[in-house]
């Protein structure tokens, strides 16, 4: 079990969770995931952590489908922030506890601010990282933004 998983049980909402085999040579965890699963890319969303400037949190996390790349202006804008940055990948790892390519939106060592792109709000289920790279968690996106205490807005590029 994952901290992502032991998260989802605990506040009892319903989940699935997929596995599939990781090839580490795969040079995109997101777009292998929904090849692996046979899923849409627009339903398969990664976790990307950001370093803010003008903001209370120096760290923060973006949710978005892996057929697409993050703007940095519309997350700090999201977030209040004057300024977002690609965090550094051991940064990330450290403050999650999650290593890069399994890092899922839940259950990371530290809540940080979340923000989920608004495409998920219409789907019924998203799926996320579920704390490991070959381990998907699929759930409502609603279900995503209450346990994240995250909010939806757009952030791709």
């Amino acid at each position: 079990m994952t901290p992502a998983i032991n998260l989802c049980k605990k506040a009892g909402i319903v989940f699935e969770v997929k596995e599939y085999h990781h090839d580490p040579a795969s040079e995109s965890y997101g777009e292998e995931a929904a090849q692996a699963l046979g899923l849409d890319t627009n339903q398969v969303f990664k976790t990307l952590l950001v370093e803010l400037t003008g903001h209370k949190s120096n760290l923060a996390v973006a949710v978005l489908p892996v057929s697409h790349m993050l703007s940095l202006k519309a997350i700090a804008k999201a977030l209040g922030a004057k300024k977002a940055d690609m965090a550094d990948p051991k940064l990330a790892e450290r403050t999650t506890g999650y290593i890069v390519g399994g890092i899922s939106p839940l259950g990371q060592k530290k809540a940080l601010p979340t923000v989920i792109d608004s495409s998920a709000e219409t789907l019924e289920r998203m799926h996320v990282s579920g704390g490991r790279r070959g381990l998907e968690i699929a759930l409502p996106p609603a279900e995503l933004a209450r346990l994240t205490r995250g909010h939806f807005a757009d952030i791709k590029a």
